[in-house]
Parts: structure tokens; C-alpha cells; sequence
């Protein structure tokens, strides 16, 4: 038996903590200042991680390879299950050329790529991640933003960046219900406070995108509509959350956005249209030679290893056309929500099967329980990667996809997504030998040792649990117990600081090691996800920075009044 402890360095929390950040700070020295792949980056901190395990926390070494194992096998199911399916749907809808018919359609509303950024990577991105997460919007946002005429790295940087306000209420708001189970606050309680804390980062993120797109010029034209968007998904998100269902806030939110946006297109138009035709300065140069023979642009899916037009000549699609186009991601939403029907969701619920891992006999010192995750859960039925698998057959049907054109698709997803696959194994491999030998918690308990000042510090525990895991839900189920317990120890409010817990985790998302790979993956950018770590750690910080200065703010009398 391995019983775990959180001081083992001199019984100093913040020497252990120097060791128990070792692996943490070899992953962003990896990617982000030596450029390294992120699989192997992923492989040399977990190696980081199961040494420090064994050496300093005195975890047998079976046990640390036993943590390690889970975690690879729980990176595989459900997250990649996830994703593998998630861009298997898309990759068909290329294959068949009803990609083309979809981004034709989206050209439609608005063929300005600063709104096409709003309205794909943040509206659709949050409905996307209401029904699936695990990496989801990002994969499919950011090749329907390159079929529009976007560049593989802005087309990531824009979809990582979008996947924040909406995470902490994706998946049918598996965060909150989860951080509930654990710390005994109603989730209600805790979507309500959360939906008073991320809407907030809501009303920026439309006007962060923009900029992303098209630099100060485009804030300074398309404040409007981001404006709009940013205001009409918090005021959506906070109602649903706190007077409506916490489950559905963010599908909510989403349709709420978008459909503000698309009636204000109908009576406003930019003065400056920033086209496929107009994307970065240094592509509006290259083709300049291009205009003068009237050449037509044309981009290539990376995600798909096809190719997705963006022609000058107007191109025609009938209904049933763009019916089919549309399809696949409406089967999504009616399977994702028929699942969470009560009697659907109790039947899907019986395809789990719960067993112990083998090899890992842990205790926790202070309960005397072993971690609820030793206990793996193999939901083979319930997974939202099984429902994205049906909506694939499904879309086989309307697409007239026949067998062997869908199974070689799917080979080539799998091949695509190879090195991802790799990396997020190896990521949550990672997480779970911190988790378990304790480097984890003693970070964590580190921090909240700071007495009031926790408040300002708390979201900071979300974000670092979530950077490591890649899941606001795995961050919840790590650091929710210890927010309320050092919430009681400094005369703070509990569902505050559990609520910023995963208001704060919402931000580690996009420079987490598995998102970053998806992204790069979905783009045909494997290898450069240091690049994509540079790119938006400024946004992460940025945006914590400002989640930390409101949860301190609610924690005293000047916005004490906004907690639940």
C-alpha cells in the first residue's frame, strides 16, 4: 500500500512544491521556449514526473507506471474515442464535397472572416462544446475555419482562444455536476456562481478573436457585432444558469449569440469586408500577381487531406444540398440532446463497466480512501465519442457514404491524428502520476496556504489543473475539495471559491499540451504545437489575470453582492 504525502521534502510544502513543479515546467520549457514536438515534450515530462514520483514521493515504481498506465489508457477513451470520431464525421463531409456546400452556406451570412470567426469558432464552438468537450471544438471549428479561407495557425489560434467562456458548462455541464458530487454544494448553487463569473470573459472573447483576425483595424470596425455576441451569450449564460438549467446553459447561450448576430447582420454592415480573397498581409501580397490574371484562390484542408475551394464565381447549391451539409452537425445535436432524455440517459448509463486498476493500492492520509480514480470507469456506451460514432453512420446514410469509402476515411483519421493520439496519452499519463503520488495536491495546497489572499489566487488552481489535464472536469474532481476546505480555513464563501475553481480552469484549456495537440492535428500542424503555445499563453494569462481579479472582488464588499 502507498499512502500519500504532500510534504515529503523536509515536511515543507513549498520545498516539495519545487519538485512537484518539475514536470509541469519541463512540458512549457519544451514546447514553449525549445520548440519541441509536443509528443515527445509529452514523453519526457511524464518520464519527469514518474522519477520525481519514485524519488522524492516514495510511490513504488509499479504503481507510478500503474498511474501512468490509467492515465494513457483514460487519454485514449473517452478523449480520443472523442475526437477520433469528431473529425472521422467532418473528414466524410470533405470526402463527399458537402463541406464546401457548408462553408458556401456560412459565406452566405456574413463572407467577412472577422464575423466568420465570431460566429463558427465562438457560437458553434460553444454549442459544439455543450454537447461533446474533450477537444471537439476546437478539432472541428478550426477546419471549418480553414475551409472559409483562414490559415492553418490563425484557424487554431482562433478556435483555442474561442474554447473558454463555454467550457465550464460543456458536455451537458459535466464540470459543475461533478464539482458537486464532490464537494456536497448543489450544482445548482455552483452554476449559478459560476454562470456570474465566466460570462464576464464572455463579453471580451468576440472582441479577442477579431483582433486575432484582423489586428486593432478590425476592433475598431467590427466592435459592433463582437460586442453583440460577447453580450448576448453572457446574458444568455448567466439567465440559463441561474434561472433556467444549468445542463443546457451553454446550448443556450450559443443560440442566443449567434442568432443576435445574424439579426444584426441583416441591419448593419462593416465598411470593410475582410474576405477570404484579404486574409494576411503577407498572403494579400502574394496575390497580387494572381489578380491580374483574375486567378481564383484555393486552400487545402490539412485536416482532411483534401482540398476546400474558395472560388471568385458564385456557386449555386440547392436546398437538399445544403440540407446534407448541414446534417451530420444537426444529428449531433439531436443525438447529444436525445441522450440526455432521463430514460435515454439511465439506458445509456448501464453501458458502463467500473472496475479497480490493477496494480494501484493508494490511500489518501487524511481520509484513509483510496482516490476516486483508481477506479476506472469504461463507459463504452454512454461516451459522447460512441454518440459521435452513431451521428458518423448517421451521416453515412444521408451522405450516401458507402462502407468502404467510410472505413478508409476513418483510417486516414486515425492516421491524421497519430502523433495527437500520442501526445494526449502521454499527457494524461502525466496528469495521473502527479495525481496520485501526490505532486498534484501539493502544488495546490501550497497555494492555499495564503490565508484571504486564496481568493485572488484560486482561479490559479483551476487553470493549472486544467493546463495539466486538458478537463475542467478532471481539474474539478483534483482541486474541488481543497477550495472548500481552504475556503472554511480563511473565512471564505466555499461556492465561491469552488465556482472559481472551474471559472478558472476555462483558461488553462487552450495552452493545455492535449488541446494544443488536437488543434495542431485538426490543422495539419503536428510538430508545431510550441508554436501554438506562444502564440496563445499572452490570452491564457491575460484572461486569468482578470477571472483572479474578479474572484477577489467578489470575496470583499465591493462585488460581494454578485454571489450566490
Amino acid at each position: 500500500m502507498f499512502e500519500q504525502d504532500f510534504d515529503p521534502v523536509n515536511g515543507s510544502l513549498a520545498l516539495s512544491s519545487i519538485f512537484a513543479a518539475l514536470p509541469l515546467l519541463t512540458v512549457f520549457l519544451l514546447l514553449g521556449v525549445l520548440k519541441m514536438k509536443a509528443q515527445w515534450a509529452s514523453l519526457i515530462a511524464l518520464a519527469v514526473s514518474i522519477a520525481v514520483a519514485v524519488l522524492v514521493y516514495s510511490m513504488p515504481v509499479g504503481m507510478a507506471l500503474a498511474s501512468a498506465a490509467e492515465g494513457a489508457v483514460f487519454g485514449l477513451f473517452p478523449i480520443m474515442w472523442i475526437v477520433v470520431n469528431a473529425i472521422w464525421v467532418y473528414n466524410m463531409t470533405v470526402t463527399t464535397g458537402h463541406f464546401d456546400v457548408l462553408r458556401r452556406s456560412f459565406g452566405k451570412v456574413s463572407d467577412d472572416q472577422r464575423i466568420q470567426a465570431i460566429i463558427i469558432a465562438f457560437c458553434f464552438g460553444a454549442l459544439l462544446e455543450a454537447l461533446a468537450g474533450f477537444g471537439t471544438p476546437v478539432a472541428i471549428s478550426s477546419v471549418m475555419l480553414m475551409a472559409l479561407g483562414f490559415n492553418p495557425v490563425k484557424a487554431a489560434v482562433v478556435s483555442l482562444v474561442a474554447n473558454t467562456a463555454p467550457v465550464a458548462f460543456g458536455a451537458i455541464a459535466v464540470p459543475i455536476t461533478t464539482l458537486a458530487a464532490i464537494t456536497g454544494i448543489p450544482a445548482e448553487e455552483l452554476g449559478a456562481m459560476v454562470g456570474r463569473q465566466t460570462p464576464v470573459l464572455a463579453l471580451f472573447v468576440p472582441l479577442v478573436l477579431v483582433f486575432l483576425v484582423d489586428g486593432r483595424r478590425g476592433v475598431k470596425q467590427m466592435w459592433l457585432p463582437a460586442l453583440v455576441c460577447g453580450l448576448a451569450f453572457a446574458v444568455g449564460q448567466f439567465l440559463a444558469s441561474n434561472y433556467f438549467s444549468v445542463e443546457l446553459t451553454d446550448i443556450v447561450a450559443a443560440l442566443v449569440a449567434a442568432g443576435a448576430v445574424v439579426l444584426l447582420l441583416r441591419v448593419w454592415t462593416p465598411s470593410y469586408e475582410l474576405t477570404a480573397e484579404r486574409m494576411d498581409e503577407e498572403e494579400a501580397q502574394s496575390r497580387v500577381a494572381e489578380a491580374s490574371g483574375n486567378a481564383s484562390s484555393r486552400r487545402t484542408s490539412a485536416a482532411a487531406g483534401g482540398t476546400g475551394t474558395a472560388t471568385k464565381a458564385p456557386v449555386a447549391d440547392n436546398g437538399l444540398e445544403v440540407f446534407k451539409a448541414y446534417a451530420p452537425y444537426l444529428a449531433i445535436i439531436v443525438i447529444f440532446t436525445l441522450a440526455q432524455v432521463p430514460f435515454i440517459k439511465e439506458a445509456l448509463a448501464s453501458g458502463t463497466v467500473t472496475f479497480p486498476w490493477p496494480g494501484l493500492d493508494i490511500v489518501n492520509p487524511d481520509t484513509g480512501e483510496a482516490p476516486s480514480a483508481t477506479t476506472f470507469a469504461f463507459a463504452w456506451l454512454p461516451s459522447a465519442g460512441t454518440l459521435l460514432l452513431l451521428s458518423g453512420l448517421l451521416t453515412m446514410l444521408v451522405l450516401k457514404v458507402s462502407p468502404a469509402a467510410a472505413v478508409k476515411a476513418y483510417g486516414g483519421t486515425l492516421d491524421q491524428l497519430k502523433w495527437a493520439i500520442l501526445t494526449v496519452a502521454s499527457v494524461l499519463a502525466l496528469a495521473y502520476v502527479m495525481n496520485f503520488s501526490g505532486q498534484t495536491i501539493t502544488i495546490g495546497m501550497w497555494i492555499a496556504g495564503t490565508g484571504t489572499f486564496f481568493a485572488f489566487l484560486s482561479p490559479v488552481l483551476g487553470w493549472l489543473g486544467v493546463a495539466v489535464t486538458g478537463s475542467d472536469t478532471s481539474a474539478n474532481a483534483l482541486f474541488g475539495t481543497l477550495q472548500v476546505t481552504a475556503a472554511q480555513s480563511a473565512g471564505l464563501d466555499p461556492t465561491l471559491l469552488a465556482s472559481a475553481n472551474t471559472s478558472g480552469g476555462v483558461l488553462g484549456k487552450m495552452i493545455s499540451p492535449q488541446n494544443l495537440a488536437i488543434a495542431a492535428a485538426a490543422t495539419g500542424l503536428a510538430g508545431k504545437e510550441g508554436d501554438l503555445f506562444r502564440k496563445v499563453l499572452g490570452w491564457s494569462l491575460g484572461f486569468l489575470l482578470i477571472m483572479c481579479v474578479l474572484v477577489y472582488l467578489q470575496s470583499t464588499s465591493v462585488l460581494g453582492w454578485m454571489v450566490v
